[in-house]
């Protein structure tokens, strides 16, 4: 059998998390929560489970949570939309941007993202038939705009940015914007994909986001996720944006993929939404982000900047010279901490030794990783 995926195996944060199981390690590798979801979501769970909610959605979305998204994102953008035709329900993140690659990107195209980058991009574009250009980031891992205006063809059919950017906790800032807004604005044809699944897990600089960028708006599909937005990735909710004669593409593969989403999962959320205030989310994961951060002081690790997500970038090259594939290994194997590897998100396993922590985690389990990795 000839596979179409021939270079795609077993995610890496599936790797790390069995080897973390299997030697009985702390995983701070792969990105969920390990502490439990706000008691009233639990609370309104229990409550729709014996409404008559338990047969198929509307394959956009129950009507209700796309009214309660169209004003969460006009009062955290001050965008209007429509939430019959410019907002979709999907599966989770992941299925939003399948379906939007697989609803614009033909056969012999190009799609442009930056590495390292997430790794659910690449294998759509492939089954599509195009051909994904990677770009490498800076040595500050922020977006390399030059390379991508001269990587730039007529076959370029999208580009996709992820902000906040996993894996590494840099966000972008308006001089990002503007550069991205003069290159796009000179080809109207290409779609940008925005991956903005972290967008209320920032920090210190706020969040710019495609919704509030008039100039992008029209050409873009932007991506959120519930499963990181509340911390219950388990449900495999998430949504998109877009324009609707944008969505109207997207749509027609989105039925074919899943039809409709979660019917349980969409009432729930619809009525959760009327009493949570996503602009806690950012002070709630900072104060785990400083946590972590002055746990690890005395480690030989240096932290690069985390400005959102809630994830940790580290350099090892004090400590070791091994890859970083081999060094998370030995993380794991002999000082009981599982990491993932930055290697895995470039092209060419380019190896910069740098590895990724979670701490989206409780305190006892980031004090204990701490102990640990300090006494490397």
């Amino acid at each position: 059998m000839r596979s179409k995926l021939p270079n795609v195996g077993t995610t890496i944060f599936t790797t790390m998390s069995k080897m973390a199981l299997d030697h009985g390690a702390i995983n701070l590798s792969q990105g969920f929560p390990n502490f439990p979801v706000d008691p009233k979501l639990i609370s309104i769970l229990e409550k729709k489970t014996l409404e008559n909610v338990h047969q198929y959605a509307p394959m956009p979305g129950n009507p209700e949570l796309l009214e309660n998204i169209g004003q969460l994102i006009y009062k955290t953008y001050n965008r209007n939309n429509n939430p019959s035709s410019e907002i979709l329900i999907c599966a989770g993140a992941t299925e939003a941007i399948f379906a939007s690659i697989q609803a614009f990107v033909s056969s012999g195209e190009e799609v442009i993202m930056f590495d390292p980058s997430y790794d659910c991009y690449e294998p759509p574009i492939i089954l599509s038939g195009a051909k994904p250009i990677r770009i490498p980031m800076t040595d500050t891992l922020k977006p390399d705009w030059n390379i991508l205006k001269d990587r730039i063809s007529p076959k370029t059919r999208m580009i996709i940015i992820n902000n906040p950017h996993n894996p590494s906790g840099r966000i972008l800032e308006e001089e990002d914007f503007s550069i991205l807004e003069d290159v796009l604005k000179e080809r109207p044809d290409i779609i940008l994909l925005s991956d903005e699944v972290y967008e209320f897990i920032t920090f210190e600089k706020k969040h710019i986001s495609i919704n509030s960028r008039k100039n992008l708006v029209n050409q873009s599909v932007i991506v959120s996720s519930f499963g990181k937005t509340f911390h219950i990735t388990g449900w495999k909710i998430g949504y998109l944006i877009a324009p609707d004669s944008l969505l109207k593409e997207i749509k027609k593969v989105h039925q074919f993929l899943v039809f409709s989403v979660n019917s349980l999962a969409q009432a729930v959320i619809a009525e959760y939404l009327k009493h949570i205030d996503v602009a806690d989310l950012g002070p709630f994961y900072m104060k785990k982000r400083d946590h972590f951060r002055k746990l690890m002081q005395e480690s030989k690790f240096e932290l690069l900047p985390s400005e959102g997500t809630y994830f940790q970038l580290a350099k090892y090259n004090e400590i070791s010279n091994a890859s970083d594939v081999v060094f998370c290994e030995s993380l794991v194997k002999e000082f009981g901490v599982a990491a993932i590897p930055l290697s895995v998100f470039n092209k060419d396993s380019k190896d910069l030794k740098l590895i990724r922590f979670c701490f989206a985690k409780d305190n006892t389990t980031l004090e204990l990783a701490a102990e640990k990795l300090c006494k490397i």
